[in-house]
């Protein structure tokens, strides 16, 4: 508005100043008429000057024309009120400036005391002057000028306003969803916690008196009672076998509650991965011997030693291998393939492809396990590494299984700084790949191939 102000002196030649209602200045020339200054020279010249002054800002203006008044020194002031949204805001005021007719200093000026005429003639020519046309158009276009001005200003105002409500009510909503999303988490994270104390309680103080159940069997197997009639024995043995398929869930459920408390115990060591899968393999042997699946072992004997617990590691290829059995139809084949690869420290992480290709080679010990069995649909693969999650309930009635075998895989094989994923071949059958890091550069490696066939 100061801007405006200047360019409408500079441009007219008007003194002008706005004023709000309560007569603030909001904005004025800087430049008093040499005549004015002489004036106020003299304590009788402040004073009228003082008087007129308190006229024009008391001025009735009635139209958006706006009202002229008049002052002693002959010279004139234009006010024009300033309208915004139906009401008035403040008034602009154009002068003093001479009119035309004025040529010579007027009567009134001279009657001031102490008023110099002979010098008030001198300056009177220095003053604005302006026709009442002249100062009519400026005000006009003043008034639309300011029309301008004051929408663009509420507009912004209002915008702002609008962006600020706007952007506190989204960081509103905001926090309150980060707190319910805090709160959800801590509870879910409650209920994990009381969901792994319950399993492993529970598995606890089924495993005790199972154990008693298991042991008793066999005795009544081994005729330690007495012997047993054909039907009896047969009832022993289904009881001595659903047994131990019990006993194998809890234990299950209770490996599942370590790993994700975060409780289970590892002991390392330098480990032939050749020699855990083949006392592997014939752990699952009876299994795919009495279904009629073929069962293969192979490792060359110059792969590198793998750091970790020998016994969780057998788990790991048990559970592979009981999964892969499970699902391969009579006549098929499941194998166990090991061998050495070398990956890039970061392959598998997060960052940018280019990193990984400057990242340093690691060497790894790579085991394939592999069936001829149903397949696993593409969407699926992720999600059966997830703790109970079947991918076709239907081949679980048939198959059987609790969901807890790859979920249990997949965290002892990151629990050895390993990796497990599933390659694509289905419906030909499910190829589990699982990539070991190898022991320290120094560790000697296995030497002795295995190379097992279970038919």
């Amino acid at each position: 508005m100061r801007g405006m102000v200047a360019s409408i002196e500079q441009v007219f030649g008007l003194p002008l100043r706005i004023v709000s209602n309560s007569g603030v200045s909001l904005a004025s020339s800087t430049h008093e008429a040499p005549l004015c200054a002489m004036i106020n020279e003299e304590p009788a010249g402040r004073r009228a000057c003082g008087a007129i002054v308190s006229e024009v800002k008391r001025l009735r203006v009635t139209s958006s024309d706006g009202a002229s008044h008049g002052c002693f020194t002959g010279a004139r002031y234009r006010v024009v009120p300033i309208e915004y949204d139906g009401g008035t805001i403040g008034r602009a005021i154009l002068g003093p400036y001479l009119p035309l007719s004025v040529e010579s200093v007027p009567d009134t000026l001279l009657a001031i005391d102490g008023v110099d005429p002979a010098r008030a003639a001198e300056l009177l020519p220095h003053m604005a002057r302006a026709s009442e046309a002249t100062a009519e158009t400026v005000a006009r276009h003043l008034v639309s000028v300011l029309d301008v001005i004051l929408w663009s200003g509420h507009k912004a105002l209002l915008t702002s306003k609008m962006h600020i409500a706007s952007m506190r009510e989204s960081y509103r909503e905001l926090s309150q969803k980060n707190t319910a999303l805090e709160q959800a988490y801590e509870r879910q994270q409650e209920l994990d916690k009381l969901k792994s104390n319950f399993l492993a309680t529970i598995s606890h103080e089924l495993r005790t008196p199972l154990t008693s159940i298991l042991g008793y069997s066999e005795m009544l197997v081994g005729g330690i009672a007495g012997e047993l009639t054909g039907p009896q024995l047969d009832f022993v043995q289904i009881i001595h076998s659903k047994s131990d398929q019990l006993l194998k869930l809890i234990m299950s459920l209770l490996d599942l509650s370590k790993l994700e408390s975060g409780t289970v115990m590892m002991r390392r060591s330098d480990v032939a991965i050749g020699a855990v899968l083949a006392e592997a393999a014939s752990t699952v042997a009876p299994t795919a011997t009495k279904k009629s699946v073929t069962l293969t072992v192979d490792a060359p004997g110059d792969l590198p030693l793998v750091l970790g617990d020998p016994e969780r590691l057998r788990q790991v290829f048990v559970n592979l291998g009981e999964n892969a059995i499970k699902f391969t139809p009579p006549s098929g084949t499941v194998q166990f393939i090991a061998r050495q690869v070398a990956t890039h420290a970061d392959d598998g992480a997060d960052d940018e492809p280019g990193m990984v290709l400057l990242a340093p080679l690691r060497q790894m010990v790579e085991v394939r396990v592999t069936d001829t069995g149903i397949g696993i649909p593409a969407p699926e693969r992720d999600k059966v590494f997830d703790p109970f999650y079947q991918v076709d309930q239907s081949s679980t009635r048939e198959h059987g299984g609790t969901g807890l075998g790859l979920s249990i895989v997949k965290r002892l094989v990151e629990a050895h700084h390993g990796t497990v994923h599933i390659e694509g071949n289905e419906p030909s059958g499910a190829v589990f790949v699982v990539r070991l890091p190898a022991s320290r550069p120094s560790a000697p490696p296995s030497k002795a191939a295995i190379s097992v066939r279970f038919a």
